[in-house]
């Protein structure tokens, strides 16, 4: 269903242009959470990952190249979507519009599932502990996808997966790797959040710089059936209580007098070393 706008000031835009983050997470009533998701290689991963589509906003020019996308969205919500048209000038005043390629959609926000459901026959798993740069977030499930990791766990402090930028770096992969977050409170990780995973069966190895670290082609950590990767947020890493808690300490080994990568970065790295043979 085609709805021709004139300005970007329109109240049925408003989950595009004016709500907070924090309002479209609806965290009182996350039932009603949405999230957005830019250009069509990031709108049809999330039709294949299931998610549920709520309406479209896109330039003129895009109606024809999302009108297969937009059908199919429809069909299978049983419903005629709305489709938003606004001049490119209005797109523009929209922060980042030229980055999305034309189009925009917004999707309910799924229930998060349980932990012990996400890690169901996965054997690497990647915990990604109080990362709070949303690029980072979007490159590390990336690189999760990309080089065999079974899921992402996000601890309760961590930057939300589903943020527009992380959803736009990540090309669409956080709907492709399982995740959800483990634990609900800061006060839940690392102890009871640690202890399940063990209680899951799996090793835990914390990316960390430490003076009894092994290096991250120990073949002990190979041999490992199931293992969890910990990677910690820029600047500060891992918590001390995270490494203490953990059953390794690893680092990548450096050159050129380099101590550490960026957490993306290291983290493509480990999952390509560590990933399950």
């Amino acid at each position: 269903m085609i709805i021709n706008l004139e300005t970007i000031d329109d109240p049925q835009l408003d989950a595009y242009a004016r709500l907070t983050e924090a309002q479209l997470r609806s965290r009182l009533e996350p039932e009603k959470g949405i999230f957005i998701a830019e250009s069509s290689k990031v709108i049809e991963r999330a039709l294949d990952g299931g998610m549920q589509p709520l309406s479209f906003l896109m330039d003129q020019k895009w109606i024809e190249p999302m009108r297969r996308l937009v059908e199919r969205a429809s069909a299978e919500q049983g419903v005629d979507l709305p489709v938003y048209v606004l001049p490119h000038d209005e797109l523009k005043k929209l922060t980042g519009f030229e980055l999305t390629r034309g189009a925009l959609a917004a999707f309910r926000r799924p229930p998060l599932p349980a932990v012990e459901d996400v890690l169901a026959g996965a054997r690497r798993v990647a915990v990604l502990e109080d990362i709070t740069n949303f690029t980072n977030v979007g490159a590390i499930f990336r690189s999760a996808a990309a080089l065999g990791v079974d899921a992402v766990l996000v601890t309760p402090t961590c930057c939300d997966p589903l943020y527009r930028r992380c959803v736009r770096v990540s090309m669409g992969t956080v709907f492709q790797v399982p995740w959800t977050r483990i634990g609900t409170t800061k006060e839940d990780w690392p102890g009871a959040g640690l202890e399940l995973l063990h209680r899951l069966g799996f090793k835990a190895a914390a990316l960390a710089l430490s003076h009894d670290s092994v290096t991250l082609d120990d073949p002990r950590l190979k041999a490992e059936e199931k293992l969890v990767l910990v990677l910690g947020t820029e600047g500060d890493g891992l918590a001390p209580e995270t490494i203490a808690q953990c059953d390794y300490t690893v680092l990548i080994p450096m050159q050129h007098g380099v101590d550490s990568l960026n957490v993306a970065a290291a983290s493509a790295v480990a999952f390509w070393e560590l990933r399950a043979r």
